[in-house]
């Protein structure tokens, strides 16, 4: 089954999706999320490079990315010695949240972008195996989704 050009996610409210929806100007998406760099090996020092993220993605109406805003709130090593750390960053994922107009929580629809931060990639890509199957996944949440393309994830 071929990849539609935009796609559906569904919106879960106790779950990895709590926080999508649409706005004034058109829908996000937005986490706190874990990800290490692009090319991390795990000899590198897995606490200083397990990174902490509040994201926020905007789209238009259609779909189409606008933006993406990205707050580095520490590593792993900094949580383990500073448990507020993951409370600052869902905090100033509130904040971001808050900047957005008339929001409203809820089913999206977008299409596959990539932005790359911190030496982080960000997006929604298009990701395939040997045998042909295609779906898109949401770095660095790691959410698949896939056929039937019903907005529903794999994690």
């Amino acid at each position: 089954m071929a990849i539609p050009q935009v796609i559906p996610i569904a919106h879960e409210p106790d779950g990895r999706t709590a926080t999508i929806g649409r706005y004034a100007g058109g829908q996000f998406l937005a986490s706190v999320t874990y990800a290490y760099p692009v090319g991390y090996r795990p000899d590198d020092g897995w606490e200083r490079q397990r990174r902490l993220y509040a994201v926020l993605h905007t789209f238009d109406a259609d779909g189409v990315h606008r933006d993406t805003d990205v707050w580095f709130g520490g590593t792993w090593a900094d949580q383990r010695s500073d448990p507020a750390v993951l409370g600052q960053a869902e905090a100033h994922l509130t904040k971001l949240l808050e900047t957005l107009p008339s929001r409203s929580y809820g089913d999206i629809a977008v299409r596959p972008f990539r932005r790359t931060v911190d030496g982080v990639l960000f997006g929604l890509l298009v990701e395939s195996e040997d045998e042909g199957d295609e779906w898109t996944e949401l770095h660095p949440d790691r959410l698949g989704f896939g056929p039937p393309w019903n907005g529903a994830h794999e994690a």
